[in-house]
């Protein structure tokens, strides 16, 4: 997938742990595990809404686009 959720490097800068974010947003540590490995496939706004009013941050810092995932050969 080319759309990559920046969900770990979020949480360091707020010095925040996946279970204080559960809690605060409301979303289980199981979904909120999908999307930190970026097994997500979708991301509701209202959710996307919740993540960056706990987070302090913008949707583009929690989500990057990437040409290519990592560790796989990129033809020139």
């Amino acid at each position: 997938m080319s759309i990559w959720v920046n969900l770990d490097l979020m949480l360091v800068k707020q010095q925040m742990q996946l279970t204080e974010l559960s809690q605060r947003v409301g979303i289980t540590l199981a979904n909120l595990s999908i999307l930190k490995t970026n097994k997500a496939r979708a991301i509701r706004f209202s959710t996307l809404d919740a993540l960056c009013r706990e987070l302090k941050c913008q949707p583009g810092d929690l989500l990057e686009y990437r040409d290519h995932e990592v560790g796989q050969d990129v033809e020139p």
